[in-house]
């Protein structure tokens, strides 16, 4: 598992790893965070438990998405699911922010002098309406300036791998050009990475970092595309 990092003075965050511990029976084995596979509800409670003993906070403050591949931002006032939305803001200091993944792309941004942290799920239709950009505006309403978000993106499916049908790219590159790219085979690919990066920069961010590893190309990170059915990584901001 990915120690916890700091994201910034008095913010930490973190990414899961699959093998970390964990109690999910394959194909979810073993460290499954989402529900939203049909694995037992008991082990996914007791992974969620191990993940945030390990990464040092408290599993029952964590706030999840029910995620929809949208833009629409939550703003959240206590743990629990906060709604069908793929970004979620808040400024209490209590909460801990959570994004699940299995190829998409985890964001965790924090603007740490307004106390204000926010998570998003960004794949490739989320990707295309924009949801990082609604994230730093969601942060930005609750006092974030965004030149002072500092964002760390999660693993996901590269550029190189993620193949796609020729009008996905077209689609992609008619908003974001950063990200139409090609796979290692020539055939058509779109950069999430890349995309998202380009809209964070486009919207005032300066400070983005990024954990590099491909979700299909390594073994200890969940990857639809590589095995379905299959968990879900997670990513976890909040204030320390």
């Amino acid at each position: 598992m990915s120690s916890a990092i700091a994201l910034g003075p008095g913010v930490s965050a973190g990414f899961t790893g699959r093998y970390d511990g964990g109690v999910s029976a394959p194909p979810f084995d073993t460290l499954n965070l989402g529900t939203g596979v049909p694995d037992d509800p008991a082990a996914v409670a007791e992974n969620r438990r191990i993940a945030g003993a390990r990464l040092g906070f408290d599993p029952e403050r964590v706030v999840w998405m029910a995620q929809v591949h949208g833009a629409d931002v939550a703003v959240a006032d206590r743990p629990g699911v906060v709604g069908r939305v793929d970004a979620v803001v808040t400024t209490r200091t209590d909460l801990v922010l959570a994004t699940l993944a299995a190829d998409c792309l985890p964001i965790l941004a924090a603007d740490p002098e307004a106390g204000v942290i926010g998570a998003a799920h960004s794949g490739r239709l989320g990707t295309l309406r924009g949801v990082a950009a609604a994230l730093v505006k969601g942060m930005a309403d609750q006092g974030a300036d965004p030149g002072r978000i500092r964002v760390a993106l999660g693993p996901a499916i590269c550029g190189s791998c993620y193949e796609v049908p020729a009008e996905m790219r077209d689609q992609v590159a008619r908003t974001t050009p950063e990200g139409a790219g090609t796979t290692a085979e020539g055939t058509p690919s779109v950069d999430l990475r890349a995309a998202v990066t380009a809209q964070l920069r486009a919207a005032g961010v300066g400070h983005v970092t990024s954990d590099d590893r491909c979700t299909l190309e390594t073994p200890d990170l969940f990857s639809h595309r590589r095995g379905a059915p299959t968990g879900r990584l997670a990513g976890f901001v909040w204030r320390s």
